[in-house]
């Protein structure tokens, strides 16, 4: 998808990428071999702080949806950082999804859903990808989700 197409989308979608951000311990927020990059993990954050939470206990699944969206628009902001441009991602290859939540909630695939069609809508067939998600007894700062990825660039 061409880089003006992804950003009148964005735009459409009242979209504004964060700037990258300050990884909170010793990582890197991205690494680059070859043609991929990959993302470290990023949680969800709500008014500038982690969203917090536990599905299946105090946060329900469109809440969940809506936790996973915000951590969309926050990697594509890394992804925007790491490659100076959204059009060259050939695509999103892999997604990662980690949700905090009770032994007995199993919509961890719907929650992810909300990262996933961001992705695709943004992205188009870019966007579309395989996954894992996951329940997790807990993630750092009590975050209700956070997500990694892999995406393939053009050089």
């Amino acid at each position: 998808m061409s880089s003006s197409a992804i950003q009148a989308k964005l735009a459409e979608l009242g979209i504004t990428l964060p700037p990258l951000a300050i990884p909170a311990a010793a990582y890197l927020p991205f690494t680059r071999t070859g043609n991929l990059l990959f993302l470290s993990g990023h949680i969800a954050k709500k008014d500038g702080k982690p969203w917090v939470g536990q599905l299946g206990k105090d946060v329900d699944t469109a809440t969940g949806q809506a936790a996973a969206r915000a951590v969309a628009i926050d990697l594509l902001g890394t992804l925007q950082a790491a490659t100076g441009d959204l059009g060259k991602i050939v695509r999103i290859v892999k997604v990662m999804s980690l949700v905090n939540s009770t032994p007995d909630f199993t919509e961890q695939h719907l929650v992810t859903n909300g990262c996933s069609e961001l992705f695709a809508a943004v992205l188009g067939d870019a966007g579309k990808h395989a996954r894992s998600a996951f329940g997790v007894a807990q993630i750092p700062l009590g975050a209700c989700v956070e997500i990694e990825l892999i995406a393939e660039i053009a050089d």
